[in-house]
């Protein structure tokens, strides 16, 4: 995910990072891994990031699924470079498999338009209306599903994290910027969900041009940021942040607390509209665990009237949830044929 498409949690990548299967197996159901001797489908799915691109065989079908093998490398700016790129991952991991491939999958961040198969726009990746999934499969020569990626990361979490059963939720992943999956009577919503871009009052000005948005203050980014401007010391992160609250930092506490209000603000318009039964938090931020969600659960029970109060759970699938999602959405296409 990008700066100008919030919500995911960045990850390092090196340019060859040895093969490594993805931890994808553990959530799989026993009625999964049944469905996965009876019949298996081969796809490859790609998650496109802000600085990194993950890309993984994974075999299964709509209700599990196991990767097979993965690789990474960093992402390059612009639409000709990202298709160059997925494309000769693609490449490898067939070579590799030694399986059929029925599929690709592909997500990417920014603004998508996933009925054209085009990324509208990404200003920090350079592209606009880009046709990535007829390029990409001119390219393989494969069926190509294509989507984005906080939402592919939703319907992971719906079908197999602990959005599992859930009719209405949102998932909410928190990294370098913050978005939502909107899961509306049991299906992942097309809609937006560009929840960072709320104005909650705060009045900061936001990368997107408006002032007051959630992610100007509650993002991983913004928390590390507004930390560093307060204190004039560096911080490698919102974890550092959180490891000082923990240390009695009273900066650190003010700064976190700030982030927690403008969240539950921006939750609170969700339970107004939506009324969702649970909101699951994902990217980094969702790593502080308790230090998060016991103060974002106080802050809303200070603010719900009327709404409904949803649960606050963690994301189960981490930043793994992108490509599996871009792997459900290629089988999803196969099985709908």
């Amino acid at each position: 995910m990008d700066n100008s498409a919030p919500g995911s949690h960045e990850v390092p990548v090196t340019p060859e990072e040895p093969n490594r299967t993805l931890g994808i197996d553990q959530w799989r159901s026993d009625a999964a891994v049944s469905v996965l001797v009876a019949r298996t489908r081969h796809v490859i799915a790609v998650d496109v990031g802000g600085t990194g691109t993950k890309a993984a065989v994974v075999a299964g079908d709509h209700r599990g699924v196991r990767a097979v093998a993965q690789r990474r490398r960093p992402t390059r700016p612009g639409g000709d470079a990202v298709v160059a790129d997925v494309t000769a991952l693609i490449s490898e991991l067939r070579a590799e498999s030694g399986q059929p491939v029925d599929a690709v999958g592909v997500v990417v961040p920014g603004i998508v338009d996933e009925v054209a198969g085009t990324g509208v726009y990404s200003a920090n990746l350079g592209w606009a209306d880009f046709p990535f999934r007829d390029e990409i499969r001119a390219a393989t020569g494969l069926p190509t599903a294509f989507g984005h990626d906080v939402r592919a990361g939703g319907l992971a979490e719906l079908r197999q994290g602990n959005a599992r059963g859930l009719a209405d939720a949102v998932i909410m992943p928190i990294g370098t910027g913050i978005a939502a999956a909107l899961v509306l009577d049991g299906r992942v919503s097309s809609a937006p969900g560009e929840i960072g871009h709320v104005d909650v009052g705060h009045g900061d000005p936001c990368g997107c041009g408006q002032t007051g948005c959630v992610e100007a203050r509650a993002s991983s980014a913004a928390i590390a940021r507004r930390y560093a401007e307060r204190t004039n010391r560096h911080v490698d992160g919102a974890a550092d942040v959180a490891a000082r609250l923990t240390a009695g930092d009273t900066d650190a506490a003010a700064v976190w607390q700030e982030a927690v209000d403008a969240l539950a603000k921006g939750i609170l318009l969700l339970a107004a509209l939506l009324g969702p039964r649970a909101v699951v938090l994902g990217g980094g931020l969702a790593l502080a665990g308790p230090k998060l969600t016991d103060p974002l659960g106080g802050r809303l029970d200070e603010l719900i009237t009327f709404q409904r109060r949803p649960e606050l759970r963690l994301a189960a699938l981490g930043d793994e949830a992108g490509c599996l999602g871009a792997a459900l959405l290629a089988i999803d296409m196969l099985e709908e044929r």
